[in-house]
């Protein structure tokens, strides 16, 4: 990222490319203060809760060194509505905090372009943050309100639960796999999976739809059956998963059957929601899928635990149990610490 000739300081770089773009048409009216003061002020109603949670991204971590600064403002801003997502959260604000080694105002202007997008879109102001140098790190906290005893939390799935997922897994990790040289797609095929590794969509109004229907719930960002397992702790219980109903697009069904397992089963950047439910839900959870015209598909269900440790069983299309080393492989997760 290179300067420019005449560099801008902290605060005319926060009012040109974050507070312009914010206008009242994004504003909640729970935000009683927003970006500008030395706090954001935030009044919930009476009968509200308020959810918390942050994300950080770092360049050559999380994301590639030319990553396309429009794509990367939308993504930065929907992977932590996905969170919101996952406990039925209505978004209300959120703050941002971005270092960079040196002030490139076209990538600025590009990345505040893609933010406020996303910002728009799910009525979701910025209220907040900071700026400083450095290597080029986004962290963003957003802020949500869910009505008192409805969040879905990760604790409460129920031995009979079915498990479901919306709409397809692996389709980024192939999309990634493409960037990486590991794959070969035509141009067609990178451009039908490329959107969910840079733009992935947060899956808002189904949260919100699936309060006091849902037992418990998470956003799948590092592989869906590694993200299962954080629910099966809270919850102390065991699933029983069919690899062969786990929801893939026509673009990864194209590859080898291991491809697709391991992408869909373990390739991360889903940014879909895994839930449990109850099986008198489950009429509920169609017309939900209907209503909101996403993909809503049963994998599997809940089983009593049998250690200490949760557990994935995993079926194959036949209905046996894969090998202890087969499902290992499949329960890998996206590591934010491995080498």
């Amino acid at each position: 990222m290179h300067s420019e000739s005449n560099p801008i300081g902290e605060f005319d770089l926060i009012e040109r490319f974050f507070k312009t773009g914010n206008d009242l048409s994004i504003t909640n009216p729970t935000v009683s203060l927003g970006i500008g003061d030395d706090c954001a002020l935030i009044k919930p109603l009476p009968d509200e809760e308020i959810a918390i949670t942050s994300d950080m991204l770092v360049e050559g971590r999380h994301f590639f060194l030319d990553a396309e600064p429009e794509q990367l403002g939308r993504k930065a801003l929907a992977v932590n509505l996905s969170d919101l997502a996952a406990m039925g959260a209505k978004p209300l604000g959120f703050t941002l905090a971005i270092a960079m080694p040196t002030v490139n105002t076209l990538w600025l202007e590009a990345f505040s372009k893609g933010l406020m997008a996303t910002a728009k879109e799910f009525s979701c102001p910025l209220i907040g943050g900071d700026t400083t140098a450095g290597p080029l790190t986004l962290s963003i906290t957003a802020i949500g309100s869910i009505p008192k005893k409805t969040a879905i939390r990760r604790s409460g799935a129920q031995v009979g639960d079915d498990i479901w997922v919306s709409g397809v897994v692996g389709d980024a990790r192939l999309a990634l796999a493409a960037l990486r040289h590991e794959i070969t797609l035509s141009a067609n095929d990178y451009q039908a999976v490329a959107s969910r590794l840079h733009q992935p969509t947060p899956r808002i109004a189904l949260g919100i739809a699936l309060r006091g229907i849902a037992s418990a719930a998470l956003d799948v960002s590092d592989g869906l059956l590694g993200d299962l397992m954080h629910i099966l702790k809270q919850s102390k219980v065991d699933a029983e998963i069919t690899l062969a109903h786990i929801p893939k697009s026509a673009t990864l069904q194209k590859q080898k059957i291991e491809i697709q397992h391991q992408f869909a089963a373990s390739g991360g950047d889903d940014y879909e929601l895994c839930f449990t439910a109850p099986h008198s839900h489950h009429d509920a959870i169609l017309d939900i899928s209907k209503k909101l015209q996403i993909p809503l598909t049963k994998i599997g269900h809940i089983i009593a635990a049998k250690t200490q440790s949760p557990q994935v069983l995993l079926m194959d299309s036949d209905n046996r149990s894969l090998s202890s080393s087969e499902t290992a492989k499949l329960l890998q997760s996206f590591d934010h610490f491995a080498k």
